[in-house]
């Protein structure tokens, strides 16, 4: 969520720059009249609350001296019920105010372009040139079926659409490549590996943006009174491991990678991308999640997008860094870069990761923090995420770019260690 003093201070102000650069609409005059409203209450019941502290104290003395205390307990059961109704008005005040806050997106960051829709997004760089073929291109579906080692029908009969069912040597390159995935961000980059839970309750999702403004795009399970979501991204777990913590300055910046499933609702997803594997309810992942100091985070934020495309090019495939803008980023972000992987039968480039600085955004939901050394006082850090990469797309992406002739599959040779040698299956 914004600084809650911006949102006091400047509500006009930032509801123009929320429109300009977010296309988002805030109501400054509600949300001014609500902030003043609960001043005003709040200062009522701060008097009220020391009248009655006041009060006891003094029917404890009178109790002591053996006077009588009648006219006081009168008075104090005489201010007692406007307490009551003061406390209970400003609770609903600073419900409906944190229903107005939460749904607030992150403000970009200042190198962020403007612009309504992926049209503005920038190319940074490219790398890598598209292979010609001499025959002609099979999609990941046509590869895939023609063993039976992509079924999507067994998954729809178990399921429902948009599931699949992986076989054979394509189940174990899918594996393989989470495998590889794992080793190069802890070997070569610095993260620590670690498994999380998929199942979170909801305080982790309003931890980290997920709730309440895409609650339908999450899938929940009930046990009795308790509803938990499963994850559409470890990010929220890995990121929530820090909600409510002081993180000492020696631990920073706190790298975490994870290889987990996701689930994620895609209802306003359709056509082409609803073939195969390109989007799925159920997905697999690598992520990068780092938390980092305030003054670090640019840096490490560009750090984490070379890690993703270090993956990408060790696999040979080529790609392109896309620097998103405002009205394309996503929700708790304030500076993104998509990498964009280049998929033969499409002939364009389409997204495997998508890096994401959220800066102190994320962290002041979960009131994570670190202690900065020089004022000895707790800070607010800042909360980095980023696929590194999805695996699924990383599987379609190396059956359509390392495909034969005959219908066989190249095994690209870093992840060869992985699959017991195997330089092609078929």
């Amino acid at each position: 969520m914004l600084d809650p003093s911006l949102l006091r201070a400047q509500p006009a102000e930032l509801a123009a720059r929320l429109r300009e650069m977010r296309g988002y609409s805030l109501d400054a005059d509600a949300l001014a009249s609500l902030e003043a409203e609960r001043k005003q209450i709040q200062v009522r019941t701060q008097e009220l609350q020391n009248l009655r502290n006041t009060r006891s104290k003094a029917i404890g003395r009178a109790k002591a001296k053996g006077e009588d205390i009648a006219p006081l307990l009168a008075e104090v059961a005489g201010f007692g019920d406007e307490l009551k109704a003061c406390e209970e008005q400003l609770d609903g005040i600073k419900s409906r105010l944190d229903a107005i806050t939460l749904g607030i997106p992150n403000l970009p960051d200042e190198s962020v372009p403007a612009g309504a829709d992926e049209s503005a997004n920038v190319e940074q760089h490219r790398w890598g040139t598209p292979r010609a073929f001499d025959f002609e291109v099979k999609d990941h579906v046509e590869l895939g079926a023609r063993h039976g080692w992509l079924d999507g029908d067994t998954a729809a009969k178990l399921s429902g659409a948009r599931f699949t069912v992986l076989r054979g040597q394509l189940a174990r390159l899918h594996r393989a490549l989470a495998q590889f995935m794992l080793d190069l961000h802890t070997g070569t980059h610095g993260y620590e590996e670690t498994n999380v839970p998929l199942i979170v309750n909801a305080e982790s999702l309003y931890g980290t943006g997920q709730l309440p403004k895409f609650e339908e795009d999450m899938f929940a399970t009930e046990l009795g009174e308790q509803k938990r979501y499963l994850i559409s991204t470890s990010e929220i777990s890995l990121t929530n491991i820090v909600r409510d913590e002081i993180v000492e300055a020696d631990r920073l910046p706190l790298r975490m990678t994870a290889h987990s499933p996701c689930f994620r609702s895609e209802a306003g997803s359709h056509g082409r991308d609803t073939r195969g594997m390109i989007r799925q309810h159920q997905f697999e992942k690598v992520e990068l999640v780092s938390i980092a100091r305030p003054d670090e985070s640019a840096a490490e934020h560009e750090a984490m997008t070379r890690a993703a495309e270090v993956v990408l090019e060790t696999l040979g495939l080529p790609y392109r860094r896309m620097l998103l803008c405002s009205g394309d980023m996503g929700f708790s972000a304030s500076k993104t870069y998509d990498l964009e992987v280049w998929l033969p039968s499409q002939q364009t480039y389409r997204e495997i990761s998508s890096v994401s600085n959220c800066d102190a955004f994320q962290a002041r939901r979960m009131q994570a923090r670190w202690r900065n050394p020089e004022t000895g006082k707790p800070e607010l850090v800042h909360t980095l995420n980023g696929s590194g990469v999805a695996i699924g797309r990383a599987l379609i992406a190396v059956m359509e770019n390392y495909q034969n002739t005959d219908g066989s599959i190249t095994v690209p040779e870093a992840v060869r260690p992985y699959m017991g040698g195997a330089e092609t299956i078929a």
